[in-house]
């Protein structure tokens, strides 16, 4: 039987070993994106680069018009966020609390849209928008990732939701308070650990998305990051491996602020929606 000094000794080196190999990736890019060509063409690859080059980066910034599709993500990501919430609170709780025949069928439809590959929806989606001049801009592509995010973000918030003691929301009806009060001054401030998880995968979803942005936009003033990406590969597959970890290092910047800001938020909200006995 292993002590217990031995069995927290072999705790941390299963952390650490997560975190070699979460971060080996990230120290990879960064490593890359501060190499020369010449050290690219080396038959024998370095982790850490000889000679910092810190041209990748001009490159990216001056060439591939990387902040502007930088800005244009960000757009669509918290426009997308925000519509996501705003729509899936009231609906979540409704499902939770309110038994109907419906509800069976709004769950399996949560569940059946989340099998459906994006190349059997793209085009119909494409012939929907057209008419309504919604293609190549970018409201358009905002309603798709919240259309497209929604499902998750219902069936995740509808846990949270049914998690919230209904003895709570009974006391503040009894003492006179609507039932939009007591969503607004209760139920939320409890719901705050699910909002930011659901706002934090929803961000994600709209900031890492592809093919929508692809079929959907085409004026290269409209085209987000990951297409903007894109254009460090050229059409006979030769790839500027320098300019693309430069681009790439920047494109994790404004994600990795986002979780950061929003992970304090996280746990502040599961302390201060914990109720005491």
């Amino acid at each position: 039987m292993r002590t217990r000094p031995t069995t927290r000794a072999l705790q941390y080196i299963a952390v650490l070993a997560y975190l070699i190999f979460l971060g080996f990736p990230l120290l990879w890019l960064i490593s890359s994106s501060l190499k020369s060509p010449r050290e690219f063409a080396s038959v024998t690859p370095s982790i850490l680069p000889k000679h910092v080059d810190f041209s990748n980066y001009t490159d990216a910034l001056n060439e591939q018009g990387l902040v502007r599709g930088l800005g244009n993500s960000l757009q669509i990501s918290v426009y997308s966020t925000i519509l996501v919430l705003i729509v899936a609170l009231p609906v979540s709780y409704a499902l939770a609390r309110f038994r109907s025949r419906l509800r069976p069928l709004t769950n399996g439809w949560i569940l059946v849209s989340q099998v459906f590959p994006v190349i059997l929806i793209v085009i119909p989606l494409f012939m929907i928008l057209r008419p309504l001049h919604l293609t190549n801009t970018i409201p358009g592509v905002v309603i798709v990732y919240m259309v497209w995010s929604l499902p998750f973000a219902l069936w995740m918030l509808q846990g949270y939701v049914a998690a919230v003691p209904r003895e709570l929301e009974e006391a503040a009806s009894v003492d006179g308070a609507s039932r939009l009060r007591t969503i607004v001054s209760i139920v939320m401030p409890l719901l705050r650990p699910g909002l930011i998880a659901t706002a934090m995968f929803t961000f994600i979803s709209a900031w890492n998305e592809f093919f929508f942005a692809l079929v959907l936009l085409q004026d290269p003033q409209l085209k987000t990051l990951p297409l903007v990406l894109a254009r460090f590969v050229g059409a006979e597959g030769q790839v500027q491996f320098g300019p693309l970890a430069a681009a790439s290092v920047l494109a994790t910047v404004p994600s990795l602020v986002f979780f950061a800001f929003l992970q304090r938020r996280l746990t502040s909200g599961l302390l201060s929606g914990a109720v005491k006995g």
